[in-house]
């Protein structure tokens, strides 16, 4: 096995067998921002064979406080492509896909169907449902992640299990609070790159049924059960 990956490889949960699941491993990045960025740079070190990146929008000097995949020579350019050329540096055995464009109702089923496991790595409500919705319809294995301030929160779907809108039903009324410091979503889109590599290697337990809640300025991590709502509008 490549010495890229000796360190894991001594891991008997990971070993030459995981390893061989994370180069054949097909995981898709919603969103390239703060929880996209530090998500794609440890699956990348990790050797996840296929890591695509679905966002619309370039880098802005406002976003280089945590979106650590970019940099300030690279502002304007499609966060796609300015991940992607990191990530290829890092790695140039695993395989990039970008997709620039904006995901919508209309072209997420074609979307995630491709790949094995998805990450929510969008920045707002209406596309964390979408992405819930359109997971769970599909059957499709998901990590969803959201970040406040300096507070965060995980959980993962597989089919059975507690949803995202088994919880929070419904996109809260009014703005969304922008506010972040961006190492709370450095912490959480690092463990959502561990929740996909224990999807892909089939190591540890998944964040399923529960809520991972992360207070980093208090620095605390609460495991949360969550039941699973048997009328749920998105899995029942």
């Amino acid at each position: 096995m490549n010495e890229r990956y000796a360190r894991q490889l001594l891991l008997d949960e990971i070993g030459e067998g995981g390893q061989a699941r994370l180069s054949a491993g097909r995981v898709l990045l919603i969103g390239a921002g703060g929880l996209g960025s530090p998500a794609a740079l440890y699956l990348a070190a990790a050797g996840m064979g296929t890591i695509a990146l679905a966002d619309s929008d370039v880098v802005e000097l406002s976003n280089l406080n945590r979106q650590i995949a970019h940099s300030t020579s690279r502002i304007n350019v499609p966060k796609v492509d300015s991940a992607a050329g990191v990530l290829r540096d890092l790695n140039p055995e695993v395989q990039v896909i970008t997709h620039h464009m904006r995901v919508t109702e209309d072209n997420i089923a074609a979307l995630i169907a491709d790949y094995d496991f998805v990450l929510d790595c969008s920045d707002n409500f209406a596309t964390k449902f979408m992405i819930n919705d359109a997971c769970t319809a599909a059957q499709k294995p998901f990590c969803h992640a959201g970040v406040m301030g300096f507070s965060s929160q995980l959980m993962t779907w597989l089919p059975g299990c507690t949803c995202f809108r088994c919880i929070f039903r419904q996109p809260p009324p009014g703005p969304q609070n922008k506010a972040v410091l961006g190492v709370a979503a450095g912490l959480a889109g690092t463990l959502q790159a561990m929740e996909a590599i224990k999807f892909v290697t089939g190591a540890g337990e998944l964040l399923t049924n529960t809520l991972l809640t992360i207070d980093a300025l208090q620095g605390e991590f609460h495991r949360v059960a969550l039941p699973r709502n048997v009328e749920c509008e998105a899995c029942a």
